[in-house]
């Protein structure tokens, strides 16, 4: 989202609200604290009016150092949040005339104590990037008024009515430097001019929409950075200000992290120690894998003549994939075979006496005609709107609805139905969708809706992946997975969404 128009003006309707200069700011065991006013502090008067922000410095994890930003403290914050895998870190502090500074690691912040609010990061004592000139900022809409006694002393308008807030970043994007990562994306790998919105979608592989959206970049400068928010974040990657890599999230916090590493795979390295690492997927998985797709006939004898004629041309095959023809049309998803497969297990096994494995589409959406919606609106299991009658649509399956995996009770219901699919031969789930989750609804566990938007995903592959590895062991565990937010890494593999059969795409 960009706040300005060129670099005069701001945008219609938008006022930034930027960090002055450092105020006060206390050292504890735990990092540093930073209180700043967004105005220049000249006299008792100008104490008595904000915006001001409260900035943490902390270090979840070695060389990983921890940036909360907040304004109001007063607004209750709902989950979820990413998962991360924190641990004790020793720090090292330095306070002198001119700057106070926090090492974790081989990872350092140093804060500028006099003149305009600034702090830079290095690792092993070289710079990697910087926050500067008057870079953070809390942004709001015009909609103030101003009052007699502000007309008197010349100070800004205080704050009316704000229908939306942000907290906004720009970190330094240097000479030469070029900006990888934020998901699997369709444009350029180098992510320098783009404007990138961390919301999933189910866009094909077409433009710059993605099934997998990852507030993560990494820099060929040695270092990354993580924005710890699971719903709507906007990059823009040198495109408002070409010295800057900014980065927006709607509300009164921001979260983000700068991880060291000083090679592409110790940044790496430290994002995975932080989010999550995957295991080793199983050997069978890097086979050939042969998908029925969308076939205009799902008979039996011309989807299993796929399998013999690759066999009649001596191509190795891996994995046999049934996609979503396999269940009887209009009851996506009861996950029971269509009458068209007679005899399934003996169907199965004779595919696989050539060591082929058996994958599955399965998704979270169930239609109204499926049995498993009948069970699930009983049990209450179903994603229900704010009035709470259950959120449906006919986007995908007539009457559908969406399975509420923040429910414990609803995520063994689902891994219950799976299970008895695997007693027929399945060896590999592939968890297709979950990007298409609306937000005017309420969650089972009282969870952000705007959050789970993009963290429903990482609910979803787990609770698949789980139950496979109960069922298979983790040596043998594997889904095929089109969406993936931050952690879902831990739940391997991933296909790449819906593509044509061209060189180009």
């Amino acid at each position: 989202m960009r706040f300005t128009d060129g670099i005069w003006e701001e945008a219609k309707g938008i006022r930034q609200h930027k960090v002055h200069s450092l105020w006060e700011y206390k050292i504890s065991d735990k990092g540093i604290e930073v209180f700043v006013p967004c105005t220049e502090i000249r006299d008792l008067n100008d104490t008595t009016y904000g915006p001001a922000l409260t900035v943490w410095f902390t270090s979840p994890r070695r060389d990983v150092i921890k940036i909360r930003v907040k304004h109001y403290d007063g607004k209750i914050e709902k989950g979820p949040e990413f998962k991360l895998f924190q641990e004790e870190t020793e720090l090292e502090f330095d306070d002198t005339e001119e700057t106070v500074s926090m090492t974790s690691g081989k990872t350092a912040v140093i804060i500028q104590k006099k003149g305009e609010f600034s702090f830079s990061f290095y690792y092993e004592g070289k710079k990697i990037v910087s926050s500067k000139d008057r870079s953070l900022a809390y942004v709001t809409d015009l909609d103030y008024e101003a009052d007699q006694w502000c007309d008197f002393n010349h100070c800004p308008p205080r704050p009316h009515y704000m229908k939306e807030t942000y907290m906004r970043e720009q970190l330094s994007l240097g000479v030469g430097e070029n900006i990888y990562g934020l998901g699997e994306r369709f444009t350029s790998l180098v992510k320098n001019g783009q404007t990138i919105e961390i919301w999933n979608k189910d866009g094909g592989t077409f433009g710059d929409q993605s099934y997998k959206n990852i507030p993560f970049y990494l820099s060929n400068y040695g270092y990354g950075v993580l924005v710890n928010h699971p719903e709507h974040i906007s990059f823009e990657v040198g495109t408002e200000n070409v010295r800057k890599v900014q980065f927006s999230v709607e509300g009164e916090t921001l979260e983000y992290m700068v991880i060291g590493g000083g090679t592409p795979k110790g940044v790496l390295g430290n994002y995975t120690a932080l989010t999550g690492r995957s295991p080793v997927p199983p050997a069978w998985s890097f086979g050939l894998w042969l998908s029925t797709s969308w076939t205009p006939s799902y008979a039996p004898e011309v989807v299993h003549g796929f399998v013999e004629e690759m066999k009649k041309r001596n191509i190795p095959l891996g994995v046999f994939h049934y996609d979503a023809g396999w269940m009887k049309p209009f009851e996506l998803c009861n996950f029971k075979w269509d009458s068209r497969f007679d005899d399934v297990k003996g169907m199965l096994s004779k595919i696989k006496e050539n060591g082929v494995k058996i994958c599955v589409w399965i998704n979270p959406y169930i239609g109204q005609r499926s049995q498993l919606y009948r069970e699930g609106k009983e049990k209450g299991y179903l994603l229900i709107r704010k009035d709470g009658s259950i959120w449906q649509s006919d986007l995908w399956m007539p009457g559908q609805t969406i399975v509420d995996f923040t429910n414990p009770d609803a995520c063994r219901w689902y891994a219950g139905k799976l299970e008895e699919l695997l007693d027929t031969g399945v060896d590999c789930l592939k968890t297709d969708f979950a990007e298409r989750i609306p937000t005017e609804v309420q969650w089972f566990d009282g969870s952000d809706p705007d959050k789970m938007h993009n963290y429903y995903t990482y609910l979803y592959n787990k609770t698949v992946y789980e139950m496979l590895k109960r069922k298979k062991g983790e040596r043998d565990a594997c889904v095929f997975a089109r969406s993936a937010t931050v952690g879902t890494q831990q739940f391997p593999v991933n296909w790449g969404g819906d593509n044509l059969a061209t060189y180009e795409s």
